[in-house]
């Protein structure tokens, strides 16, 4: 058995959603391959530059634009987003057929559009399966044609349908997450590990892989309303921000200069050490990436949400908050929010409570088990 696992290099979490299947394929003897489903246009490395260039200097036009493709998405006709796509068709079909690979499973929409095409060009195709990585029906999710549709929660069945999907292809498992996400490490014993502080308030600041957001001014705010609420005010309360800056060079020397000779605020370059800063930390902030909310809550650990990239992203925000899973509001400040939910264990015991009753926690493992089930039948 042979699995091929299109991604593509627009933001990191499809990439992350993808990289967990294909642990968990491999975790039982499953032979699979992870490719970037751009490359077969030769146009990965512009696509994303301009993608990740959007998504950070100009998220407004983003929203524009998503919000323009949800208007036009429709079941009944196919978008210019689909017919991009399936001029890469055949160099992928090729591809699958030398690989002699018996199942295709895609967190993005890009490559399913292709496999799309192949199908209603009537080439032959090994099972497709799909895999959403935002708690909602993105834009043109309807428009192709997979075997199977994995979603985040049975709750979004009915959003799903109402776009076209038909039901009997919609298995609600959950986003898959890295299976270093399933354990808890003891916060002290987190903080060791670290080399931080082992007493005093954590503060971690998620911003995504492309570095995405306000931090700085945002950070100050959080050790400012911190330093002003009296349960904190003490000698013996180190109050900490750790800022994550992803691969974003530009914003990891913004943050070094505009808090030098200040150790309260940290910036953390890449890391592959993110589930242990969940665990060492008292309060997460995060803009709400699908896969990064999905890894918090996996995590059980108390979140609050940035402003959103316009688009998902909102969706998922409002998906969180409206459940009990995070904190989030576009009316308060996340700074206030953040604070206000460290000094109370009451609600950080309730989210994490909620998050373990709610969010599908070994999704990535059901989804390899299901479909090694359904190509062995």
């Amino acid at each position: 058995m042979r699995i091929l696992i299109l991604s593509c290099n627009t933001g990191q979490g499809h990439n992350s959603a993808g990289l967990a299947v294909k642990e968990a394929f491999g975790r039982r003897g499953v032979e699979c391959e992870m490719v970037d489903a751009l490359s077969f246009g030769s146009t990965s490395r512009v696509t994303s530059g301009c993608y990740v260039g959007m998504v950070s200097k100009c998220p407004s036009v983003f929203g524009t634009i998503y919000k323009a493709g949800r208007a036009i998405s429709s079941p009944r006709f196919k978008s210019p987003v689909y017919y991009a796509n399936a001029r890469n068709a055949s160099r992928l079909g090729k591809y699958i057929e030398e690989g002699g690979f018996n199942a295709v499973v895609m967190p993005h929409l890009f490559p399913a559009e292709m496999i799309t095409r192949l199908r209603r060009r009537g080439e032959s195709t090994p099972k497709s399966y799909c895999v959403a990585t935002d708690y909602t029906c993105i834009p043109f999710w309807e428009e192709t044609e997979p075997d199977i549709f994995f979603i985040p929660h049975e709750k979004l069945t009915d959003e799903f349908a109402a776009r076209g999907i038909p039901r009997e292809k919609l298995v609600p498992t959950g986003i898959p997450v890295s299976a270093k996400f399933y354990g808890k490490t003891d916060r002290t014993e987190a903080r060791k590990k670290l080399g931080l502080p082992e007493n005093g308030l954590i503060f971690l600041v998620m911003t995504g892989s492309m570095g995405f957001g306000s931090v700085v001014s945002l950070s100050r705010e959080i050790l400012e309303r911190a330093k002003a609420r009296s349960r904190f005010d003490t000698c013996e309360t180190v109050i900490r921000v750790l800022i994550m800056t992803g691969r974003n060079e530009e914003l990891r020397n913004n943050i070094e200069s505009s808090f030098k000779g200040d150790e309260r605020a940290v910036a953390i370059p890449f890391t592959t050490e993110v589930p242990l800063y969940m665990d060492a930390c008292d309060v997460l902030l995060s803009k709400p990436g699908g896969l990064t909310s999905s890894e918090a809550a996996v995590k059980k650990t108390p979140l609050v949400h940035t402003d959103p990239i316009p688009g998902c992203e909102t969706m998922n925000a409002k998906f969180f908050s409206e459940n009990g899973l995070s904190l989030f509001s576009e009316n308060v400040n996340a700074a206030e929010l953040a604070v206000g939910l460290a000094e109370d264990e009451a609600l950080c015991g309730r989210i994490m409570a909620r998050q373990e009753e709610f969010i599908p926690r070994r999704a990535a493992d059901d989804i390899a088990e299901y479909i090694i089930k359904d190509l062995t039948l």
